[in-house]
């Protein structure tokens, strides 16, 4: 099998998750015998490019000739037997699925945000879930709201491009929805249950979990809509060394707040940055992680690396977060879920530390039956061989 994996790759000065999912699923997919072609493109090349090709970038997410003519020869040239899509903008555009089809070949497309409708990709504005150009022809909000990049000029050409591409998207042969929450976004946009599979990224095993550590963990980005203020706000509605430690690592605009939180309560810890061994020393180090994001988080993928390690998780139930703790599963959740308000979380913190042990188990089942890159490498060849055979 021969796939041509198409990705425009976020700046390196702005860690990805998405930038490394899709190195992980091309190492996954070589791993498997399958021949990947990649057609990469980076948003740091933008820089060093000609005048020429910085004027036409304003209409790259449009329609970028230069990739197409690439794509084209590249197709001409290994004939693949799919294309799989993930972030198109800004060097690729969405042209690429209708350049694909021109050649014959089936595109598959990997959701990772919701920009088939929202501009800025989130459902996300003013520090609130924001659905204001659903069901538009034109997101003309976002434009009002400078959605894209805080700028009004590039929030309307990004709404433009959307409203000019919806054709397009509707024509993808399968969309790779992360979570259920993706595909009902899917579902609204107009796009039939049969071109929807649902299959989330998967990470390498880390091993056996360790024995439970004790207390909380709150790592990653620290940013607004990622909820560290929601858990603070929930934290201290209990008396200090009732819950155990709560630990906070990552960084961002809202370090100052886990700072002066460490600072004020001797049960808080702010621990910094931390490389990936960091991270995993962390999260054996705890007996529950805490995911509390206050937006539709598509798939955070420390909850993932939580199960990984057997650590139940406790979520709000946003987003991808009820889907990646199994909340339907029928053996169970490997954790909890609450609405995005301190109260509920509070109410939900003494139950988590209690619960840890019992679930720690299911933590660990969730992630071998579901996020291992076998499991998950399977599901996508099942996806590409459906598709080779249409």
């Amino acid at each position: 099998m021969k796939v041509v994996v198409a990705h425009n790759r976020y700046r390196e000065a702005q860690p990805s998750g998405e930038n490394t999912m899709v190195d992980l699923e091309i190492a996954q997919l070589t791993a498997a015998g399958v021949e990947v072609v990649p057609f990469l493109r980076s948003s740091d090349e933008i820089p060093a490019m000609s005048k020429g090709a910085k004027a036409l970038l304003p209409i790259s997410p449009i329609y970028a000739p230069q990739a197409q003519r690439d794509l084209s020869r590249l197709i001409e040239t290994h004939r693949p037997d799919v294309l799989h899509l993930h972030n198109p903008y800004p060097l690729l555009s969405p042209w690429v699925v209708r350049t694909a089809h021109q050649h014959g070949v089936p595109v598959v497309q990997t959701v990772h945000n919701y920009r088939q409708v929202c501009s800025s990709g989130l459902y996300f504005r003013d520090k609130g879930i924001c659905h204001d150009c659903r069901g538009r022809a034109l997101g003309v909000p976002a434009i009002v709201h400078r959605c894209y990049r805080g700028s009004r000029v590039q929030s309307a050409l990004m709404a433009t491009t959307l409203a000019v591409h919806r054709p397009t998207w509707r024509s993808v042969d399968r969309f790779i929805a992360l979570t259920s929450a993706v595909a009902d976004h899917l579902r609204e946009y107009g796009i039939s249950d049969d071109r929807i599979v649902i299959k989330p990224n998967a990470i390498p095993d880390p091993g056996e979990p360790a024995p439970l550590g004790e207390g909380f963990l709150f790592y990653g980005r620290l940013s607004p809509e990622k909820g560290l203020g929601l858990l603070l706000d929930a934290w201290r509605q209990h008396p200090e060394g009732t819950l155990g430690p709560l630990r906070i690592a990552g960084d961002g605009e809202l370090r100052p707040l886990a700072e002066a939180a460490a600072r004020e309560r001797f049960d808080v810890e702010y621990l910094g940055p931390l490389d990936r061994p960091g991270v995993w020393v962390a999260v054996r180090s705890t007996a529950v992680v805490v995911a509390v994001p206050t937006w539709h988080d598509v798939l955070p993928t420390v909850v993932i690396e939580a199960l990984a390690a057997g650590r139940p998780v406790l979520g709000t139930a946003l987003g991808g977060v009820p889907y990646l703790i199994g909340m339907d599963h029928p053996a169970g959740a490997a954790g909890w879920v609450v609405p995005p308000d301190p109260a509920a979380l509070a109410a939900a913190l003494p139950t988590a530390r209690a619960g840890a042990a019992a679930l720690a188990p299911l933590a660990r089942a969730r992630y071998e039956h579901t996020f291992r890159p076998e499991v998950v490498t399977t599901q996508l060849l099942a996806t590409y061989t459906s598709m080779i055979n249409l």
